[in-house]
């Protein structure tokens, strides 16, 4: 494996008393990770989250505020940006964080896929509903505010995924469930979360909202539970098999802790020299040898992806979330 790529400790010492930011899936994982330190450094954490129960235990452990989100609805989004808009009047950092990751085929409440619907569509709605709030800090702060959507190594051509790289299928968006393929449905989603904050930096002038995505690296979370399920299955055994084989990859270093997971949004969160529009990426599991270190940028090399490709998903995408 590639050497772990490691923020500037002195990142991790920088007063953001006074700043707002909000991380989604924020009860677990990385997302937990970084409300925790954000909070440790004076920042004011939003922990928008699905299960109210764990949502607030999260939030009492990190010291921020829980609000109900649950990016599987659409109605749902709509009320989460209201709700935090009544309590507060500025948004420095959107951290596009919650995912679901190669699960059986299921749909959201508003009948999209649920790869692509919780992925990408709920978390779009999420991030066009509060840019105005993003742009309107900029303003008042003279500093960019920042909008971070994790991608995946997954968003091109990597080991264990789908067999090749992934693209963006306008044609079958909901990647019909008579031939689904929950590898590909992951990828299209990671890919949409990639192309989302590309576009984004197209959009929106840097100087007012820097925006990028990011890969975390394979991170030892609950997130990749059905990927063992579906090679292993559910049982007692199974599951003795599967902890047992997360550890071996966990001590031996091909998965990282949450800590290591949070360096390259610690990054692009704090740091001085971001570039808008870039992919920011932790060593990963890469098919190609001269991406398995990572970068800060780096190209994601994904060859299926077109010029326009989005723009058209923008705009696509804003249809189905009805802007």
């Amino acid at each position: 494996m590639a050497p772990n790529i490691l923020c500037d400790p002195a990142l991790f010492e920088k007063d953001l008393t006074g700043m707002v930011m909000v991380v989604t899936g924020a009860n677990s994982g990385i997302g937990l990770v970084t409300s925790k330190q954000l909070s440790k450094q004076g920042a004011t954490v939003i922990l928008a989250c699905r299960n109210p129960e764990k949502g607030a235990v999260a939030a009492e452990e990190v010291g921020g505020v829980f609000l109900k989100l649950d990016l599987a609805s659409l109605d749902s989004v709509k009320e989460f940006v209201s709700a935090f808009k009544k309590d507060y009047d500025r948004l420095d950092v959107l951290v596009n964080n919650a995912g679901v990751m190669m699960c059986p085929y299921a749909e959201t409440v508003d009948g999209f896929e649920i790869q692509f619907g919780a992925n990408h569509l709920g978390h779009f709605l999420l991030m066009r509903l509060l840019t105005p709030m993003l742009l309107e800090t900029a303003e008042k702060t003279g500093k960019p505010s920042r909008f971070l959507a994790l991608s995946s190594c997954a968003a091109t051509d990597f080991p264990g995924g789908y067999q090749g790289y992934p693209w963006i299928n306008f044609d079958d968006l909901m990647s019909s469930a008579d031939k689904y393929d929950t590898e590909f449905a992951y990828g299209q989603s990671k890919l949409a979360n990639y192309l989302h904050a590309t576009e984004a930096g197209e959009r929106y002038p840097a100087d007012k909202l820097i925006s990028v995505s990011l890969h975390p690296g394979w991170v030892y979370t609950p997130l990749d539970t059905h990927i063992f399920e579906k090679t292993l299955g559910t049982n007692i055994i199974a599951r003795s098999v599967t902890s047992l084989i997360r550890n071996i990859l966990y001590y031996t270093g091909f998965m990282l802790t949450p800590w290591i997971g949070i360096q390259s949004t610690f990054q692009c969160i704090l740091a001085d020299d971001i570039q808008s529009g870039k992919f920011y990426s932790q060593q990963g599991m890469y098919k190609d040898p001269t991406k398995k270190a990572g970068g800060w940028p780096m190209d994601l090399g994904n060859i299926k992806v077109m010029p326009g490709d989005g723009a058209k998903l923008w705009e696509v995408s804003e249809k189905l979330v009805g802007l």
